[in-house]
């Protein structure tokens, strides 16, 4: 009988935050949203408190003052490094890692003692712990849908944040007491649905015909019910790669004026560029679109999207950035006031497939493929050890004098249409410039 575990980091952002800051060890910790808009994470301290999930920060900010609730802008660039340190860590203690999100990953544990797995996953745990300051929970069952609903029991109910779902009887009392809407793949309308046929609880839809969920449902509705009676019909993949990849951000303050858009695009096209070398892929075409704040009732509405298509697939982000430069000269309009930009690449190929075109073979002129290819490898191999920005398109923006600290150096410039983050912590693993300082 094949073993799943999953694995997923107990209220990961804030825990992120202590890492670095233990102080905030027992204290109510929340984190926010992209421009400091809504909460997105909370300590179990802020749970506790009644902080809810999503609460605007302008509605809620008395009680966070009034209550010394710390607060926190999203540090992306630290937590996915630190999600990258959780999951290198699980690999040392199983080959079959799945990881599902960034807090979380499905681990395969076929070919273990199953009397041993619990204190192996216990070791794991402690390991996790140690080595990079996560704390985590672990839920065994024989299917990966058993297996989050035991990482529930686990993180809720038992002291050493490990559990292990096989026995029959104790499985059906366990799924008598979990509603059908916490099962993983059932969505608040398919709950709906279900209810209308009775169905309300794991264990009642365990019991149902898996024909008359899959009239109901899907063929998916019918594997979740499989899934219940311990029969794996979602194997362990491998991480696959994007179809898209997409760069979006709300700007911090409103944008006027045209250059400041292209710096913006041309900021998000280079991190698009960065994802689509990682997964090893070239882009066939680019989706650039802007937009206003349609929030803003007083103020006029527009906005507008463009597609730019490559006869040669490709992975530079000089020309990535001329093409979504060039878009944006196109859909920018006067007179308004811009919220929010973005770039989704599409058509994307595997990076050493795809078609050349016959009579465009090289990206551009005098450029080879392979010296565009070296050329990326570079910049990211610099960006990687130095820190995100190191190595930058001047396309992207330049801050009119060096910033303190700068050494003299010419640094990207995002004043103008940054995000709001009032409360970020340092990149405390990927700047050089931002690493603790022990006094």
């Amino acid at each position: 009988m094949p073993l799943y575990a999953l694995v997923d980091c107990n209220n990961f952002y804030a825990s992120c935050e202590r890492v670095f800051a233990p102080h905030l060890n027992g204290k109510p910790v929340v984190v926010l949203s992209n421009n400091d808009g809504c909460v997105i994470a909370r300590s179990d301290e802020a749970k506790a408190l009644g902080v809810p999930m999503g609460a605007p920060l302008h509605e809620y900010d008395g009680m966070m003052r009034r209550h010394k609730i710390n607060v926190f802008s999203s540090n992306y660039a630290l937590y996915g490094d630190m999600s990258a340190r959780v999951m290198k860590t699980m690999e040392q203690f199983t080959p079959d890692v799945e990881v599902y999100s960034i807090d979380e990953a499905f681990l395969g544990l076929t070919g273990f003692d199953p009397a041993s797995l619990p204190q192996h996953m216990r070791n794991l745990r402690q390991a996790v712990r140690q080595w990079t300051g996560i704390p985590v929970s672990v839920g065994i069952a024989p299917t990966k849908t058993l297996a989050k609903l035991a990482n529930r029991i686990a993180k809720k109910y038992t002291p050493d944040g490990v559990y292990m779902m096989t026995d029959p009887q104790l499985m059906t009392r366990i799924l008598g007491d979990i509603e059908i809407e916490d099962i993983w793949g059932i969505s608040k309308r398919w709950g709906a649905r279900l209810r209308a046929l009775g169905i309300g609880t794991a264990l009642e839809l365990q019991r149902a015909s898996p024909r008359q969920i899959r009239q109901a449902l899907s063929v998916v509705g019918e594997r979740i019910v499989h899934e219940l009676n311990g029969q794996s019909c979602l194997t362990l993949d491998e991480v696959q790669p994007k179809q898209s990849i997409m760069s979006s951000r709300s700007f911090g303050t409103m944008v006027a004026d045209c250059q400041s858009l292209e710096e913006a695009i041309a900021s998000y096209t280079a991190r698009a560029a960065e994802k689509l070398r990682r997964q090893h892929s070239r882009a066939g075409g680019i989706y650039v679109f802007i937009r206003t704040n349609r929030f803003r009732k007083d103020d006029p509405q527009y906005s507008n999207a463009a597609m730019v298509g490559f006869d040669d697939a490709t992975d530079d982000t000089a020309s990535l950035i001329r093409a979504a430069t060039s878009a944006i000269r196109h859909l920018y309009r006067p007179g308004y006031r811009y919220h929010k930009a973005g770039v989704m690449l599409t058509d994307l190929t595997d990076q050493d497939g795809g078609q050349i075109s016959l009579f465009n073979p090289d990206p551009a002129p005098d450029v080879t493929r392979a010296q565009q290819s070296r050329r990326m490898a570079v910049l990211d191999q610099v960006n990687a050890a130095m820190g995100q920005g190191t190595l930058f398109h001047a396309a992207e923006g330049l801050a009119p004098k060096p910033r303190t600290g700068a050494q003299g150096r010419r640094v990207l410039n995002t004043e103008r249409w940054r995000m709001r983050a009032r409360f970020k912590s340092p990149a405390y693993t990927t700047r050089w410039s931002e690493l603790a300082k022990v006094r």
